[in-house]
């Protein structure tokens, strides 16, 4: 029998991702939220699926509300600090914007489980995840500055349409499970449609290959 920590037999061997049992825990949490349900899961279920005992699982989480906040986390960390390092950047803001969106596209494709579908959640209403909504909030401004800028330098004037590529960004999950996997096509294809939207008739091409590079940590 393995351990997962000093006096912590695990159950059985393991078999989640993940290279710490508390990444383990997010993974097995991850695929039974997206496929059962947040109402329907139970630690003791999540801990079923990782191998281990509720109590072991309680030893890095105090409730099923701190994973589902922890699995959140992890959606808009990334998105926001780039956007919050590309609003100080000397970049035009058609690179800015499509830099932020194809980060934000990859990284929803690319997770194991939909995670953006638990955006849905009814329970993400109430003040338990206050923080998590006023830090996607946060984003979404992000998302207008730049695509007001974008929009304002093409001369586009219709009313609302800053708020568009935010929504767009996020039609991802949809897509996600819609076809029951990870659109890769998605990466450019929802940026190229934001900018055009906006009235932007650069070179896509150039604009794809210096977004990608300013999205690149370091840049």
């Amino acid at each position: 029998m393995t351990q997962i920590g000093p006096g912590r037999p695990r159950l059985e061997p393991r078999r989640r991702a993940g290279q710490t049992p508390r990444a383990e825990i997010l993974d097995a949490a991850a695929e039974l939220f997206t496929a059962k349900g947040y109402g329907s899961t139970s630690t003791r279920g999540i801990a079923d699926a990782v191998g281990i005992r509720q109590a072991s699982l309680y030893h890095h989480f105090a409730s099923k509300d701190d994973i589902l906040d922890a699995l959140l986390a992890e959606t808009i960390t990334g998105p926001l600090e780039l956007a919050e390092r590309l609003a100080g950047a000397s970049a035009p803001a058609a690179v800015r914007l499509y830099a932020l969106a194809w980060f934000d596209v990859s990284q929803l494709c690319a997770s194991r489980w939909n995670l953006g579908a638990l955006y849905l959640l009814p329970e993400l209403r109430s003040e338990r995840f206050a923080v998590f909504r006023e830090r996607r909030d946060e984003l979404r401004r992000h998302y207008e500055r730049l695509a007001a800028a974008v929009a304002g330098a093409a001369g586009n004037s219709v009313p609302g349409v800053e708020l568009l590529p935010f929504r767009l960004v996020e039609s991802v999950i949809n897509m996600r499970s819609d076809e029951g996997a990870s659109p890769e096509y998605a990466e450019h294809l929802i940026p190229d449609a934001i900018l055009r939207l906006l009235g932007w008739q650069g070179d896509l091409e150039q604009t794809r290959s210096a977004a990608v590079e300013l999205a690149e940590p370091g840049a």
